[in-house]
C-alpha cells in the first residue's frame, strides 16, 4: 500500500511541476501526500477499542479506553509530515489504570526505537518536540486488563 501511495505521490509532483506551480506550492502538495500516507499507519477507529475524538490534526485529540484481556497494538496518534501546520510541539497528558497485564504508552520516531511514556498504573505529563518524518503515539497491550485516558493538545 504504502508503494502505491508513494508512486501516486510522485506521478502527482510531477504533474504540479509540469502545471506551473511554484516551488513552494509544490511542497505544500507534497507534505499533504506525505499527511495523507502516514495517516495510514493509524489504526481505524472502527478497529479501536476505545473512543477517540481528533484534534486539529492525527497528531492531536483525545482518547478513552477501557480494556479487557487485550493483547495488541493501537496506534493512536501521528502521521508522516513533513512540515506540520501547528508546530512541533505537542503536550501529553496521559493517565493508564492497569489492573491485569502489561501495557505501555509509546512514542516512535522515523526508524528510531519506541520511547515508552508510562508504563505502569499513573499519570504521565510532558511535551515533546517532534523531529520531522513519522511519529506515532500508541499503546501496546499484553493480556490487558484497565483504562486509559490520553489526551494531546
Amino acid at each position: 500500500m504504502k508503494k502505491i501511495v508513494l508512486a501516486l505521490a510522485f506521478v502527482l509532483l510531477g504533474s504540479f511541476m509540469l502545471s506551473g506551480c511554484s516551488k513552494d506550492e509544490i511542497l505544500d502538495h507534497y507534505n499533504n501526500i506525505v499527511q495523507s500516507a502516514g495517516a495510514i499507519e493509524l489504526t481505524g477507529k472502527l478497529s479501536l477499542k476505545g473512543t477517540k475524538e481528533k484534534g486539529i490534526d492525527d497528531y492531536t485529540g483525545t482518547y478513552t479506553a477501557d480494556y479487557e484481556n487485550f493483547s495488541n497494538t493501537e496506534y493512536l496518534f501521528g502521521g508522516t509530515s513533513i512540515k506540520r501546520e501547528a508546530g512541533k510541539e505537542l503536550s501529553i497528558d496521559c493517565t493508564l489504570e492497569i489492573t491485569e497485564g502489561t501495557a505501555k504508552v509509546f512514542w516512535i520516531s522515523g526508524s528510531d526505537e519506541a520511547v515508552t511514556l508510562i508504563e505502569t498504573t499513573g499519570t504521565y505529563n510532558d511535551t515533546i518536540t517532534l523531529p520531522d518524518g513519522g511519529n506515532y503515539i500508541g499503546i501496546e497491550c499484553e493480556n490487558f486488563t484497565g483504562n486509559i485516558e490520553l489526551n494531546i493538545e
